[in-house]
C-alpha cells in the first residue's frame, strides 16, 4: 500500500484557505496512487505559535484574548461539516485522510478548542475524532483536555491504522491502547520539527513492530497573513521557519523508508507491505504472544465527556 505524508504549510488562522491547500494535497496524493494521506497537528487553521512569542501566559491580556477569539472563530467545527471539501476529496480519490485540526467542540458549549485528529474514510465519512489527551506546556493556554472517545484504530486495506497527536506518542499507555487493537500502522502527527520525529519514529516502529509515519507541517513567515494581529512580534526573531517539517516513515524493523525531510513543502510517499509486519511479529508482538494480560492490563474509558449529558448515556 502506498501512503502519503503531506508536509504542507497552513495559511495561519485562516481555515478556508488552509482547507483549500489540504484538498489540493489530497488530490495530488490520490493521483499518485496513495491509499492514505496524513497531515500535521492542528494544520487547520495552524499551530498556536504566538503563545511563546507574545506572552501567552499573561492573564486577562487583551492581545491574548484577541488571538484566542480569532483562533476559536477559525477552528474546525466537525459537526457543522466544515470539512465537506475534505470529505468530498477523500471520496473522489478513494483515499483515507488523517488530518490534524484545532477543533471547536460543540458538545462542551462551543467555546473550547481541542487539538484533534480527524479520520476520514475513503468513502468520505468522518469515522472518528480523537482529542489530544494532554496539551503540552503552553498549549494548555488555548486547548482543552481531551478524552479517549477517539482512541481507536481503523482497518485500511491490509493494515490497522492508529493515529496520535504529537506528545501523546510519548505516553506508553496510549501507545499500548492502539497496539492492543491490532495496530500495524501508526500515524504520528506533529507541529513540524525533526527534533520531535527522528528518534521516536524508529523507536515506536521497533516497539510496536509496526510501520510508523510521522508527519509535520512547515510554517514560514510568509505563511502568516498580513492581517494577523501583532505580526511583527511573531516575526521578530527572524527565523526562516517556525516549524520545518521533519516528516518520515520507519518500517517494523526500525529502518528508514523515508528519512526526516525538513525545510520544504512536499508530499512524501512510502510503499508499505503487511508481510513485513508479520515477519517482525515473529520475535515480538507487544499485545500478543509477548504480553501477559493475566498480570498486566489496560482499561480505557472511551466515553466522550460532555458538560451536560443524559443520565442513560452515562
Amino acid at each position: 500500500m502506498k501512503i502519503a505524508l503531506a508536509q504542507i504549510a497552513p495559511v495561519l488562522l485562516d481555515r478556508e484557505r488552509t482547507l483549500a491547500k489540504v484538498v489540493d494535497a489530497i488530490a495530488e496524493a490520490g493521483r499518485a496512487g496513495a491509499r492514505l494521506v496524513a497531515f500535521g497537528e492542528t494544520l487547520v487553521p495552524g499551530y498556536p505559535i504566538w503563545l511563546e512569542r507574545t506572552g501567552g501566559a499573561r492573564f486577562d491580556d487583551d492581545l491574548q484574548k484577541t488571538y484566542f477569539a480569532r483562533y476559536l472563530d477559525q477552528a474546525v467545527t466537525v459537526a457543522s461539516d466544515q470539512l465537506a471539501g475534505v470529505r468530498a476529496a477523500a471520496r473522489e480519490h478513494r483515499i483515507v485522510v488523517v488530518l490534524g485540526v484545532a477543533e471547536r467542540g460543540t458538545d462542551r458549549g462551543g467555546h473550547t478548542i481541542y487539538c484533534s485528529r480527524v479520520f476520514v474514510g475513503a468513502n468520505g465519512e468522518v469515522e472518528s475524532v480523537h482529542r489530544k489527551l494532554v496539551p503540552t506546556h503552553d498549549e494548555r493556554l488555548v486547548w482543552g483536555m481531551g478524552d479517549a472517545a477517539g482512541l481507536v484504530t481503523h482497518p485500511v486495506e491490509d493494515f490497522v491504522v492508529g493515529a496520535l497527536n504529537c506528545w501523546e506518542n510519548w505516553m506508553p499507555l496510549t501507545r499500548a491502547a492502539l497496539q492492543a487493537q491490532g495496530e500495524t500502522l501508526r500515524v504520528a502527527i506533529w507541529p513540524g520539527s525533526e527534533r520531535n520525529t527522528r528518534d521516536i519514529t524508529r523507536f515506536m516502529a521497533l516497539e510496536g513492530r509496526s510501520y510508523v509515519a510521522s508527519v509535520g507541517s512547515v510554517l514560514r513567515p510568509s505563511d502568516v497573513p498580513t492581517d494577523v494581529l501583532a505580526r511583527d512580534l511573531l516575526l521578530a526573531g527572524g527565523e526562516r521557519f517556525f516549524t520545518d517539517g521533519g516528516s518520515c516513515v520507519a518500517g517494523p524493523d526500525g529502518r528508514w523508508l523515508v528519512e526526516p525531510r525538513v525545510g520544504e513543502e512536499a508530499v512524501l510517499y512510502a510503499d508499505i507491505d503487511a508481510e513485513q509486519v508479520r515477519r517482525e511479529r515473529h520475535n515480538f508482538d507487544p499485545s500478543g504472544h509477548y504480553s501477559r494480560p493475566e498480570l498486566l492490563r489496560l482499561v480505557v474509558d472511551r466515553r466522550r465527556y460532555t458538560t451536560c449529558a443524559d443520565a442513560d448515556r452515562e
